[in-house]
């Protein structure tokens, strides 16, 4: 198959759009797939207002439709509504090429935070964005329950997967970590005020709290909460071993639409503790057994009152959440991804996998 995929996040931005494209990326062209991705790189940028680390493509219509044409693909995938999302949406429509989407982020809750407009002053723009896709990507049924009551569909389900030789239970612990009073509490992700931090760092919990990650609100959490751990950005095995040094992974977010920490933490053998929203409550489910995928003892809690869903978690078992995390995987998703795509070439929803 010749596919395109059009995607405003890419490296070197560390997010877990990012990790999930990339991987899907390698895994396509591993089964033989010839994918040619069109990303921020390929074109001059400059940094998105309030997030220095994302650049966006500056005027990439002409480059990306140069791009589309070269490669000709049989079908594009357009992972983000930024610049280069809407030219290769164009591109489709002015060639009769098929296009699928996919609901990473949730821009309109992002930009209310930014510009105090009210969210639903953004939700035309995507609905427009979208509303020519053969199929909308999305990660849990929650979310595709929410997008189907907008207006946004059809939904076809792309769950994530972990790189398990990264992030698995044995293994080193981070020398930052260790000694310090517990229990050991961690979040990991970018420090922006749409993560929603605060709700964790302020809560009145035994132990140490520990942020890893770097963004816009970092200089000014550390000053506000100079009891917590901050750890800047980390990668790789440094990751891998936060995750399996803390006692509980604390997920405070309310608008992500997966959260790839969350089972990469599970992975590494960490309980995750969380708010009952979208992404949370898809991968532990009410009782923390998980949702699509389940184990026979809970994994995490999720409860509306974050202490007591850290309350919960730290009575799980890391063996528990070793074993919900183990059962997400690139091989499995990216089954997903392709079900998906050959399903908007047929036209029909024969064997498509409906997320809702």
């Amino acid at each position: 198959m010749k596919l395109a995929l059009a995607t405003d996040a890419w490296l070197p931005q560390v997010n877990g759009v990012v990790r999930s494209l990339t991987s899907t990326v390698e895994h396509l062209v591993r089964c033989g797939h010839a994918v040619e991705t069109i990303t921020p790189d390929r074109f001059k940028t400059l940094p998105m207002p309030g997030y220095a680390s994302i650049r966006l493509a500056m005027a990439p219509r002409f480059g990306v439709r140069r791009m589309l044409d070269a490669a000709a693909p049989e079908i594009v995938h357009i992972a983000t509504e930024g610049p280069i999302g809407w030219a290769a949406r164009g591109w489709c429509l002015s060639r009769a090429v098929p296009f699928t989407s996919a609901f990473h982020t949730r821009f309109p809750d992002y930009a209310a935070l930014r510009t105090g407009l009210s969210p639903a002053y953004f939700w035309p723009i995507l609905q427009r964005f979208h509303a020519q896709s053969r199929a909308v990507m999305v990660s849990t049924r929650s979310l595709a329950s929410e997008l189907a009551q907008r207006g946004i569909g059809p939904t076809r389900s792309w769950s994530r997967g972990i790189d398990h030789d990264l992030f698995r239970p044995a293994g080193p612990r981070h020398p930052a970590m260790t000694g310090l009073p517990g229990p050991v509490l961690l979040n990991v992700g970018r420090v922006a005020p749409e993560k929603n931090l605060e709700a964790f760092l302020a809560l009145d919990v035994p132990g140490t709290k520990v942020v890893v990650g770097d963004g816009p609100a970092l200089e000014s959490l550390r000053r506000r909460y100079p009891a917590a751990v901050f750890l800047g950005a980390l990668s790789g095995e440094a990751l891998a071993s936060a995750y399996r040094a803390a006692d509980c992974f604390v997920f405070p977010s309310l608008t992500d639409t997966f959260g790839l920490v969350v089972i990469e933490a599970l992975a590494c053998g960490t309980p995750v503790a969380a708010f009952p929203v979208t992404g949370p409550i898809d991968i532990l489910g009410e009782d923390g057994r998980g949702v699509d995928h389940r184990v026979g003892r809970p994994a995490g809690a999720v409860d509306t009152c974050l202490a007591r869903a850290i309350d919960g978690a730290l009575t799980a078992e890391r063996l528990d959440a070793a074993a919900l995390g183990s059962l997400y995987s690139w091989e499995r998703a990216t089954d997903q991804f392709l079900t998906a795509i050959t399903g908007a070439l047929e036209d029909t929803d024969q064997g498509l996998l409906t997320a809702a």
